[in-house]
């Protein structure tokens, strides 16, 4: 592997949010990159070739030269610091700083949403059930948090795009995509940010449907 040649480890569905939006990283950073599906079903991120590469044997891993990494915000921030090409991140310390908290909450909380609205309502169009009560306040804790993040008429959290973007998005698109309710200043957002050029060509990948993800 050259120092220009990357490789992407991404689950077999294509439903990781979080491989996701580091296919969207290496995207925006126009850098060639091949991309390897593993049926986590399967297993297959146990198997020796993968755990020999990923420490965490978990999905997105990227190999850069011999260098393997894993967890998609160590990755995109990997990408930014060695690529040229479009910023992944605010330059300014304190918007760079808030759009790393945006995706590390929106990764670690809001539970009761990625399971009642998983990605395969996303990517695959399945239609869930009506909100569980737990999920209803988490989804009002999300649109609070977008509302006060987005200002009035914005429709990237920030000056410029950013990384970020793409995981509210998906957040928001969960619910929007299902025909939950969402107000129309995120939806709007929300629908902008899909059609980014980058986040389409992830979303017009090929996939073959089965069961939801872990933690999708």
């Amino acid at each position: 592997m050259t120092e220009a040649e990357l490789c992407l480890y991404v689950d077999d569905q294509l439903a990781s949010p979080y491989a996701m939006s580091v296919f969207v990283a290496l995207t925006e950073k126009n850098v060639p990159f091949d991309m390897r599906r593993l049926d986590l079903e399967a297993e297959a991120q146990h198997a020796p070739d993968f755990a020999a590469l990923s420490l965490t044997r978990r999905v997105p891993a990227l190999v850069h030269a011999g260098f393997a990494l894993s967890e998609s915000t160590a990755i995109a921030e990997y990408l930014d610091e060695v690529f040229p090409g479009t910023p992944l991140y605010p330059q300014a310390a304190r918007e760079r700083a808030r759009a790393r908290q945006v995706q590390a909450w929106l990764r670690s909380d809001l539970m009761p949403i990625r399971e009642e609205r998983s990605t395969m309502v996303v990517f695959y169009g399945q239609v869930a059930p009506p909100l569980s009560a737990m999920a209803q306040a988490a989804v009002r804790k999300l649109y609070a948090a977008a509302d006060a993040l987005l200002a009035p008429g914005a429709t990237t959290l920030f000056a410029e795009w950013s990384l970020a973007d793409v995981d509210l998005a998906l957040m928001l698109n969960r619910l929007q995509l299902n025909g939950d309710p969402v107000p129309e200043r995120l939806a709007h957002y929300a629908r902008r940010q899909w059609l980014r050029p980058s986040v389409q060509q992830w979303v017009q990948l090929p996939r073959t449907s089965r069961s939801a993800p872990a933690d999708a």
